[in-house]
């Protein structure tokens, strides 16, 4: 009777730390997604960054499907169906390779149409390299869900990293060898995507590896497990991938469409409007250095919420609907008030940052624009994420869908009046109205109000506080720009204005009481914070 009573407690455990696992990896992906491509600017230049960046989302397209949308759902196909889950998973394997297939042909086979409908027929080699991951990910998202199936959170966070760290080290690696032997940008955007590949074969030979450790016999494990599948069984599986795993691809996707959208018009409408097409390839370049900032922005905004999903896991498993509201609550006001302070913050640091990472100021009205969309990213993710948690996955994916076209046609009223800035304008009224629908779908799908009004009220005090004490300290430190060079000065003002504004941002929504001492127990480095709370 006690061990009946002890298994919930042992099974929230469990789940617990494959949450922990899995958002730890998916947190240094990011960061690594994010961080390499700074350096890669820095050494292939604006026109260069510019060409990685058309055929970006394509790649971000494959990782969204090997990473957040298949493995998910073939992960609870075999952990729920006892012994039909090996045929499922057989059956999904063979989906999914023929749907990796005929993305392969479209890229392939498309790629000069693909470069054509982007305005530049240079970017066809690049298509054509990056459409072989599609080709990959099918085995890396089996074998993934596979051990996420079994409770086995390790060889999938194993495989995340060690894909982005190969990845990244290839595509600096050749940036760095080809442009000193003088290739063409080009050649150099083609050899950035080769990283893709390697990643992804190096990603499948670790699950390999974690396969064959945890199975002795590896054939006779895999003939027993991924059992031949029955024709009825390949339609349910391609029913249950078609529907929830490309549901739940679509939170991952956000920025991916967005990025999209910018590469399928942003370039030729700057060239259509009259601009010369070598300045029109830098003007986006410099446009696509808001995208590492924005993902990093992400990435701190969603830090700390993460620490409140498990919370918000438990309250499922005891049905408490009154603590599950509320602990929905709180994460989104801990993603509100994260992504309102990276955004803002960004929003009076934008100069010495982009001197400080890419060498000059310029496109750093873009770049001020751009940083509003962490604020209304950040929302989208956690409420998407939230929703799918509750069985919600069609309304929040339709949202985040339909946000590129909305961008894309955005771009073709705002860019030949405005130019980039019209595009950054465009990115953020998108996000701007997704996130109104994402917290819309969040507040019908709990039954109350996501935020109250003295929510907003005490994080604008700690907002303004934050940018009057930037506005200061910037004006303050300007005259380190006569006394050296310009990047290190730019340097001393925005790492100090990141570590001390974030403080000062901190101290104010703690003082103002926007959370309670018992919710910021929660939080890492929760002891810090409550010794601000109390101190006088």
């Amino acid at each position: 009777m006690k061990e009946t009573a002890m298994e919930p407690v042992k099974q929230a455990k469990n789940l617990f730390k494959g949450a922990f696992i899995l958002a730890a990896a998916a947190m240094a992906t990011k960061l690594l997604s994010a961080g390499y491509r700074i350096p890669f600017q820095n050494i292939a230049g604006d026109i260069g960054f510019y060409i990685y960046q058309q055929v970006y989302p394509f790649y971000g397209i494959a990782m969204a499907l090997a990473t957040t949308g298949f493995p998910v759902v073939l992960s609870k196909l075999y952990a729920e169906r006892g012994e039909r889950g090996g045929r499922l998973l057989a059956a999904s394997y063979i989906i999914l390779q023929l749907f990796g297939l005929f993305c392969f042909g479209v890229l392939y086979l498309g790629s000069e149409f693909i470069a054509n409908l982007m305005g530049d027929p240079g970017l066809s080699l690049l298509i054509k390299v990056i459409s072989v991951v599609f080709v990959l990910f099918p085995p890396i998202s089996v074998l993934r869900g596979y051990f996420q199936g079994k409770g086995d959170m390790v060889p999938t966070a194993a495989s995340q990293i060690g894909e982005q760290v190969i990845r990244v080290a290839t595509i600096l690696a050749v940036a760095v060898l080809f442009t000193s032997q003088g290739f063409s940008l080009y050649y150099v955007g083609a050899g950035a995507m080769l990283g893709s590949i390697t990643g992804g074969i190096f990603s499948l030979c670790l699950l390999a590896l974690f396969f064959r450790k945890r199975n002795q016999d590896l054939l006779g494990a895999v003939s027993g497990r991924l059992k031949t599948p029955r024709l009825k069984e390949i339609k349910h599986a391609g029913n249950i991938l078609g529907l929830q795993g490309l549901a739940i691809c679509t939170t991952s996707l956000l920025m991916v469409f967005i990025q999209l959208g910018d590469a399928l018009n942003l370039y030729s409408l700057l060239v259509g409007n009259g601009t010369a097409p070598e300045t029109a390839k830098e003007m986006k370049g410099v446009f696509d250095r808001g995208q590492p900032l924005i993902q990093l922005g992400l990435a701190a905004a969603s830090a700390i919420s993460l620490s409140v999903v498990p919370l918000i896991a438990s309250s499922r498993l005891t049905r408490d609907k009154a603590f599950l509201a509320q602990k929905i609550r709180l994460a989104m006001q801990v993603t509100a008030v994260m992504g309102a302070g990276a955004a803002a913050g960004l929003w009076m640091i934008a100069r010495p940052a982009n001197i400080m990472l890419f060498e000059n100021a310029k496109g750093t009205a873009v770049l001020t624009v751009l940083s509003l969309a962490i604020f209304f990213a950040s929302l989208i993710s956690a409420a998407a994420s939230i929703l799918q948690g509750r069985g919600v996955l069609l309304k929040p994916a339709a949202a985040i869908v339909l946000g590129f076209p909305l961008k894309y046609f955005l771009n073709l009223a705002l860019v030949p009046k405005f130019g980039t800035l019209g595009a950054a304008w465009a990115t953020v009224i998108t996000l701007c109205g997704i996130a109104i629908a994402a917290v819309l779908l969040l507040k019908s799908s709990m039954g109350g109000r996501v935020f109250i009004w003295g929510f907003f009220k005490k994080t604008g005090i700690a907002l303004a506080a934050m940018l009057i004490f930037l506005k200061f300290f910037l004006a303050g430190t300007d005259f380190l720009y006569g006394m050296g060079g310009e990047r290190s000065a730019a340097a001393i003002q925005a790492v100090g204005s990141s570590v001390f504004g974030a403080f000062i941002y901190a101290w104010a929504i703690v003082r103002s009481g926007v959370f309670r001492a018992e919710d910021l127990a929660l939080f890492p480095f929760g002891s810090k914070l409550l010794l601000m709370l109390h101190k006088r």
